[in-house]
């Protein structure tokens, strides 16, 4: 049975922009507005060990303005946690993460670190904050998330969005759909993201499991030269369109 989808704006790189200069602007919590305004159901932020673009200050005021849910992409790390806890969001993520990378480059493995990871989802259920988990998009690590306790999971599309070939895009679409369905049927929410834009996100928002999609880099890049609410507003009726 379908179930509607939802969109999560990713504002990271609108903080990236700011923190190239130094300056004050742009602020993501008025692009996060101005994404509200357009439809997004959700606000998705990521604040790294580096402090690479989202600062404390970003998720203090967002906390503060949005009408709507703000997820918190985070590391399973004592002070992220601690920080978590100060700002309260509706939705924490735990992500992995690794200084050197540009952009987060594959899934949490559940599998082999589920009794750590087990502590830090109790520790945001506590604080009554929902706990998604970032994994790739396969059944084990789909049980594994359920053995520890999860709400949610997000699978990470980037495998299907960077296949080069249509044998390649199937397979890695056909992984995806397996973990939705497999996560559905133990009762864990399912979102998607990673690389997902313009021109691959029907493939994923048809299928029926997935209730949200956190999409940043697409968008952001999109609004340099169409606008914000634009951006925002045309991905959600591709996402529509193919839920309908």
């Amino acid at each position: 049975m379908s179930v509607s989808i939802r969109l999560g704006v990713n504002v990271d790189h609108v903080a990236t922009l700011r923190q190239l200069r130094g300056t004050h602007y742009p602020d993501p919590a008025a692009a996060a507005a101005l994404c509200e305004l357009a439809g997004a159901h959700q606000i998705t932020v990521h604040c790294r060990e580096d402090r690479r673009h989202i600062q404390e200050r970003d998720l203090r005021v967002l906390r503060q303005t949005l009408q709507t849910q703000l997820n918190l992409e985070m590391a399973a790390t004592q002070e992220m946690v601690q920080l978590c806890y100060e700002v309260k969001p509706d939705q924490a993520t735990l992500v992995p993460e690794r200084r050197e990378e540009l952009t987060t480059e594959g899934g949490l493995d559940v599998v082999s670190q589920r009794e750590q990871i087990k502590k830090v989802v109790k520790t945001l259920r506590d604080g009554e904050i929902v706990a998604s988990l970032f994994i790739d998009p396969d059944v084990d690590q789909v049980r594994a998330a359920h053995r520890a306790d999860a709400h949610r999971v997000e699978l990470h599309t980037g495998r299907f969005c960077d296949a080069r070939t249509a044998t390649d895009r199937n397979r890695e679409l056909a992984r995806i759909i397996d973990a939705a369905k497999a996560a559905a049927k133990l009762g864990i929410g399912v979102a998607a993201g990673h690389g997902l834009s313009y021109t691959n996100v029907a493939a994923v928002a048809v299928i029926a499991e997935i209730d949200e999609l956190n999409i940043g880099h697409a968008i952001v890049a999109r609004a340099v030269l169409v606008g914000l609410d634009r951006a925002v507003r045309d991905m959600l009726a591709l996402m529509q369109a193919a839920r309908a």
